[in-house]
């Protein structure tokens, strides 16, 4: 009964928080399903990241058409306006929030698969960096959780760094759903941004780039350690421009929590597949997780498989203008052998065998 009256204080104070931390003192014993509310909290708020990412941009955008021929009308004109006004917002660091990167929903997030961030070696608030994360996945969780917020602890890790996690361009497009991909400092991943970046807003800027990108996605699936790396060069040239230091990043696990189907490399359902990545920038895949209530039945919630993510030694790199070919070739081989260096110290510490291969194509 005290437990309860310090939460409904916490409430009449205006600390939500105070709730949350008054049911996790309830002795397990007077609330059996507790664990069983506290995994569909875990789902709901991996669901919510999902669903975001997959339908808020286009919802957000027919919704703010549809408003234009009611009489929210001007609620529609002045977002619109702000809207042009800050067009270029993204391209220029965006509009991170401290306040989003630590909500208690990512908590939860990060607690469904869970999710890890092992530091291996420190990083000098003085430079700057570009992060190259393997692999893809289906949604990148590794990556959004440790870099779109703070539920694995980032900054305390790596005081004086802030991350900035690159995703499509597109996405920073549609209404809403630009915002709050900027609240958690996530960024286009094309030129102007990532220059912006390293060249225009200091140093301790960390630039994560997921280099395989839609095509690595294609591979995903449990058991298979495939990246995309072999003529992936344009992260290593862009490295050299700005004397920005490489740095290794695999999250072990990520290609686990999804099943996809797996279509040959000659057959039309491949070829179909590729055309429409050339044309959308993303792949289209045919997957497919668990259920929302049953976890046994097939449906979009992914599997609960542990994601480690092992941030590596940074590769110093000097800043050339015009780097040549053979500059940024010599660069790339490094950095593919620091990457299979990081797959081999740590795999059989995060559940592979010792016999695994990383593949890089």
């Amino acid at each position: 009964m005290k437990t309860i009256l310090a939460a409904y204080s916490g409430v009449l104070k205006g600390t939500g928080s105070s709730i949350l931390s008054a049911l996790h003192d309830v002795p397990l014993g007077s609330w059996p399903y507790r664990s069983k509310m506290e995994k569909q909290i875990q789902i709901i708020s991996v669901m919510q990241w999902v669903l975001s990412f997959l339908a808020l941009g286009a919802a957000c955008t027919g919704l703010l058409i549809y408003m234009f021929w009611t009489d929210c009308w001007l609620i529609s004109a002045v977002y619109t306006a702000w809207l042009i006004i800050d067009w270029n917002t993204p391209k220029e660091g965006g509009r991170r929030s401290s306040w989003v990167r630590n909500w208690t929903v990512w908590s939860y997030f990060r607690d469904y698969f869970p999710i890890r961030l092992i530091k291996t070696h420190n990083l000098l608030p003085n430079r700057n960096y570009i992060f190259g994360y393997h692999p893809h996945g289906i949604f990148c969780f590794g990556a959004f959780c440790n870099f779109g917020t703070e539920a694995t602890g980032f900054t305390k890790k790596f005081p004086g760094i802030k991350p900035s996690l690159a995703t499509l361009a597109g996405n920073f497009r549609l209404p809403v759903l630009r915002d709050y991909l900027m609240s958690g400092g996530i960024c286009p991943v094309n030129r102007n941004s990532i220059d912006y970046l390293l060249s225009c807003n200091g140093t301790g800027n960390a630039v994560v780039i997921v280099v395989g990108g839609a095509a690595e996605s294609l591979h995903s699936v449990p058991g298979r350690n495939t990246v995309t790396l072999k003529n992936r060069k344009g992260f290593v040239k862009l490295a050299l421009q700005k004397g920005a230091d490489l740095v290794p990043v695999y999250s072990f696990g990520e290609n686990d929590v999804y099943k996809q189907v797996i279509f040959e490399e000659e057959t039309w359902s491949r070829a179909v597949q590729r055309r429409l990545q050339k044309l959308l920038g993303f792949a289209p895949c045919l997957f497919h997780g668990c259920g929302f209530f049953f976890g046994n039945s097939w449906g979009i919630v992914p599997y609960s498989k542990p994601i480690t993510t092992v941030v590596g030694e940074p590769i110093t790199v000097p800043k050339i203008e015009a780097p040549s070919d053979d500059a940024v070739d010599l660069y790339h081989e490094m950095y593919i052998k620091s990457l299979q260096c990081l797959f081999d110290r740590y795999k059989t510490r995060f559940g592979l065998k010792e016999s695994d291969i990383l593949y890089i194509q």
